[in-house]
């Protein structure tokens, strides 16, 4: 199944209407289950769905990439199957962590089933990353030159990995921007690139499950070109997560943790 679709459209305006065709973003009911038993069912972008389904489980705490012993991707139907077989001692702890639920593309906690899982505790962000202004303010800007499926749709998030030195060096996108970062995370998870040596970067605002995500995965920066939640900031702080928003145009605002981001005193007034 392809991530995108042309759609015929009639195009109307001042200066009259016309026949048009856009291309549109695909997303279908992507359902994650473990040992054959289903965990959760999303609304995703039908590509790199096993990055997606290692970096869901990762971040929900389904398992590690080390008890992942293999994943199949299968197209049925009703949608897709994205069908992980874990090591038995993660199965057998699964149970505090299950949902079922239908996530639509904006929300990432849907389905819990309890206050405590929507605010879990988060194992602290210890990594000594650093970054200097031009690299952290320009992160967002270098992102956008590696996103192909909105350059050709205009409907999709995106998440990627910056490392200092080299820039943006992995991308993934998708309908959902919790989907893209999980997606992120599970290839750089295979790729065996050390999450600690650089910033999560996304297209998105910052809310409480990117936060959740970016920390389980052991980045120590997170940055965004929108705005963050009051209540993400809250948990990033108490995770130690450095968080950097409204990253455009060399410009960026940091709110938590900003020891991580090394001013250029030149430009401090």
């Amino acid at each position: 199944m392809k991530a995108s679709r042309s759609i015929s459209a009639r195009a109307l305006g001042p200066e009259g209407a016309r026949d048009i065709t856009r291309s549109l973003p695909e997303e279908v009911p992507v359902a994650i289950t473990c040992n054959g038993t289903t965990q959760a069912v999303m609304m995703t972008s039908p590509a790199d769905l096993e990055d997606f389904a290692i970096g869901f489980a990762m971040t929900e705490g389904f398992a590690r990439l080390d008890q992942i012993e293999r994943v199949e991707v299968m197209e049925l139907a009703q949608g897709i199957e994205a069908r992980l077989w874990i090591a038995e001692e993660a199965a057998n702890a699964l149970g505090a962590r299950r949902r079922a639920m239908m996530g639509p593309v904006g929300c990432g906690l849907c389905g819990i089933d309890s206050l405590e899982q929507a605010l879990r505790d988060l194992p602290p962000v210890t990594g000594r990353l650093a970054l200097s202004l031009s690299e952290a303010a320009g992160a967002g800007d270098a992102l956008r030159a590696h996103q192909p499926l909105h350059d050709l749709t205009h409907a999709v998030h995106a998440a990627g990995f910056f490392i200092p030195g080299q820039g943006i060096v992995m991308v993934r996108e998708d309908v959902g921007r919790h989907n893209a970062l999980d997606k992120l995370i599970g290839a750089a998870l295979r790729a065996e690139i050390d999450p600690a040596c650089g910033a999560v970067v996304i297209t998105s605002r910052v809310s409480v499950e990117m936060v959740q995500k970016t920390v389980m995965f052991g980045s120590p920066i997170l940055i965004a070109v929108s705005a963050p939640t009051a209540q993400a900031l809250r948990s990033a702080e108490a995770a130690g997560l450095s968080v950097a928003a409204f990253g455009r145009e060399g410009r960026l605002q940091v709110f938590t943790h900003p020891h991580r981001i090394q001013e250029d005193r030149s430009h401090v007034a």
